[in-house]
């Protein structure tokens, strides 16, 4: 392992500065749920230069027991001290990579798949820069502390102020983010009651990656101390918007530090390259609608008239496109981005970033040409329109055929993790096609 001795110094002075005793050495399953193992701070050393072993047979997609022994290695520009819950005796901690035991990344670890990717981008000349903005809910715990039925915290709406109870929430929420070297932009209640949403600055897709899944264990501890309960479930509540993670993108030129997305010439101040990434994710978007609309509940969000996207078209001004390409000042081009409106924040953000990536590329490597912008309402189109658009899968079902379709979604996934997510998310398909809703018995129970 090589070991950055400037990072090992600033991570000692941290943890003698803020009384560090433990560590929490944390990475995600394939689902993008963290685990952690903590360690008291006499391991640390340890932990820097050989690893802290672990058994992953019981992370969900990992290894099978005869082939469990692996390795965790901290990324220490990720090392942070955790902001709540601390007295006298703080704690950190540090996102890891997962190791085999012979040295070589662990193929089954989600964020090793989109360095895998990013990589590739590089090879091609490109760094992959994101700006995920994920929507989330609170409730309100019932006494017994039970959360059905559902109780939003406010009944404020978009951008509200006086009905907003959650400002003084969110506060802290940004608090504790930047508290973990996160650059919040801004804050603000969504939509639907009870809804909100914090974005932080765009960037390197990695760092993007770690400060999204940051995000969703942080505004869960800060909700639980205000006895609030925070989801990014996407589709909690019926007939009201659901939660979703637009994904702001652009590729950076390596060799001149320039967006590669700017041509004040082209359609919409877009390059040939960023057309042509932007037709790559629409020719790819069925493949990859199970990784970044991961759960039955996904497709309950993916439906007309909440303002998440169906057909998979494109566009400026029209927020129904399944890609969006915002508007930005005469004077910054170089902010010229797309958005890729789909995801919600469920997803694994590694797996995620990785597959839509893939798609983008590919769509540069065989030179696509996007088809027209759809500026219509496409909420709102004639029969005739409808047949010639293509729409996304309607329910988790079809979005795993849609990925076992995909050649290019093996690829970007690498076997191990595309076996084992596809395993796992046909199982989940069964226990919800077999379950016994309240709605069939509310329907039928009385009736037959």
């Amino acid at each position: 392992m090589s070991i950055d001795k400037a990072a090992v110094e600033r991570v000692a002075e941290i943890i003698a500065t803020q009384n560090v005793r433990f560590i929490n050495l944390q990475f995600t399953d394939i689902a993008g749920i963290v685990k952690q193992i903590t360690i008291p701070l006499d391991q640390w050393n340890t932990a820097v230069d050989h690893g802290i072993w672990f058994d992953g047979s019981s992370i969900e997609g990992f290894a099978r027991i005869a082939e469990s022994d692996m390795y965790l290695v901290p990324d220490l520009d990720t090392f942070a001290v955790v902001p709540w819950g601390n007295d006298d005796v703080a704690t950190a901690r540090v996102i890891c990579d997962v190791y085999t035991p012979n040295g070589e990344p662990f193929a089954g670890d989600p964020r090793y798949v989109l360095k895998r990717a990013l990589a590739k981008a590089e090879e091609m000349g490109y760094i992959y820069n994101t700006g995920p903005e994920l929507e989330f809910f609170l409730f309100k715990p019932h006494a017994n502390g039970d959360l059905l039925p559902l109780e939003p915290h406010d009944l404020a709406g978009y951008f509200d102020v006086s009905t907003d109870l959650a400002h003084t929430v969110r506060r802290q929420m940004v608090r504790a983010l930047q508290a973990f070297g996160i650059e919040v932009e801004a804050g603000h209640h969504e939509v639907a009651i009870g809804q909100h949403e914090i974005d932080f600055k765009y960037g390197n897709a990695l760092r993007t990656a770690d400060n999204a899944v940051t995000l969703r264990i942080t505004l869960k501890a800060i909700a639980q101390i205000n006895g609030l309960y925070c989801t990014f479930m996407p589709k909690p509540i019926l007939g009201i918007n659901g939660s979703g993670m637009h994904v702001l993108q652009s590729l950076m030129d390596k060799r001149t530090g320039k967006n590669a997305f700017v041509d004040p010439n082209g359609l919409y101040g877009l390059s040939q390259l960023a057309l042509s990434f932007v037709a790559g994710q629409l020719a790819h978007a069925r493949g990859f609608s199970a990784v970044i609309a991961p759960l039955v509940n996904s497709y309950k969000r993916l439906v007309p008239g909440y303002e998440a996207p169906v057909y998979i078209s494109w566009a400026r001004m029209n927020r129904s496109a399944l890609i969006r390409v915002p508007r930005v000042r005469p004077a910054q081009p170089q902010s010229t981005r797309v958005e890729l409106r789909c995801p919600d924040p469920s997803a694994n953000p590694y797996l995620a970033f990785a597959v839509m990536l893939h798609a983008g590329l590919d769509g540069i490597a065989k030179g696509m040409q996007p088809p027209a912008p759809a500026e219509e309402d496409l909420y709102h189109i004639g029969e005739e329109r409808r047949r010639e658009l293509r729409t996304m899968p309607g329910s988790l079902a079809e979005a795993i055929e849609e990925l076992e379709a995909d050649p290019l979604m093996r690829e970007a996934l690498g076997d191990h993790i595309y076996e084992r997510y596809i395993e796992a998310k046909r199982l989940e398909w069964d226990e919800y096609r077999i379950s016994v809703s309240k709605w069939e018995l509310d329907r039928y129970l009385s009736i037959y």
